[in-house]
């Protein structure tokens, strides 16, 4: 089943009286690539969750936000003095450089990183609530992502019966296109000889290697064989970066019709039909 690399999730729960909330949210990216958002409390599951979300997500731009309310009790929160300091200094040095004054650096210093810090400390099993409600979440990211699949796999089929229906078209403009040409060569054979006899059997012989050269049968054959590979391949778990593999192959055999054609009804198709692919290529980019 094809998964889209677009999703959202998200779960709560109370735990030890306070109301946790998780939320993630992914987008499409070539390797996974997380982006965590956590109470200082809840520091400590980093490490843990960096190793879960390859397993849940495998892979995508992945932001995940927790966020804490409603906590019953106080928590013990203190000023870094010392980083404040450091701040306050910076700033000042920075305004000096620019010559800049009246500048009120204490209420920019108290908006900088880390100058609060809590001394509240998670418990195991408030922890562990943490890590299943954001595994929780996770699959309702999953979830997301099929109906997304299934609504991309749509819309991807409409394409690639498109091309199978050009290469349809230009299998029936193949027979013709043969007997034009040989037709074409003969006439040109005739005018240029201007009434001499000319060596028929040397004459079908140079026809017969000229149209092998033309011949397109093999790439039609295969076309329509990496078609039906790519559908099986589409009822995979996880298959996008093997279906990114098959359109390659599509479209390979597509520039080679397209330089052996030697037909301007074929090449238009062949045009056709590379439009469609880039079509598919493009959805591909968000498929898991």
């Amino acid at each position: 089943m094809l998964q889209s690399m677009t999703g959202f999730g998200k779960a709560s729960g109370r735990v030890g009286g306070k109301t946790i909330d998780v939320e993630i949210r992914s987008l499409n990216s070539k390797q996974l690539d997380l982006n965590m958002r956590l109470p200082h409390m809840y520091y400590e599951l980093e490490a843990e969750i960096r190793s879960l979300m390859p397993e849940l997500l495998e892979r995508g731009k992945v932001d995940l936000f927790v966020g804490v309310s409603g906590a019953e009790g106080k928590s013990h929160i203190s000023l870094n003095k010392t980083l404040a300091r450091q701040y306050y200094n910076e700033l000042k040095k920075v305004g000096k450089e620019f010559n800049e004054k009246n500048i009120q650096y204490l209420p920019l210093v108290m908006r900088m990183p880390d100058i609060f810090k809590t001394e509240e400390k998670a418990s195991k099993p408030e922890l562990q609530a943490v890590l299943a409600l954001i595994k929780k979440a996770a699959e309702a990211v999953v979830k997301f992502r099929q109906q997304e699949g299934k609504a991309l796999k749509k819309d991807i089929e409409l394409h690639l019966s498109t091309i199978e229906k050009k290469e349809s078209e230009i299998d029936k403009l193949d027979g013709t296109r043969i007997l034009k040409l040989k037709e074409r060569l003969t006439a040109k054979l005739t005018d240029g000889l201007g009434g001499r006899v000319a060596d028929m059997n040397r004459f079908e012989q140079e026809i017969i290697y000229y149209i092998e050269k033309l011949d397109i049968n093999e790439e039609k054959a295969r076309l329509r064989a990496h078609c039906v590979y790519f559908r099986q391949t589409a009822e995979e778990t996880n298959g996008g970066r093997k279906l990114g593999f098959i359109v390659q192959e599509i479209g390979r055999e597509i520039n080679t019709i397209g330089s052996k054609a030697n037909d301007a009804d074929i090449q238009r198709r062949v045009v056709e039909m590379k439009d469609e692919l880039e079509k598919v290529k493009e959805q591909l980019l968000n498929i898991l």
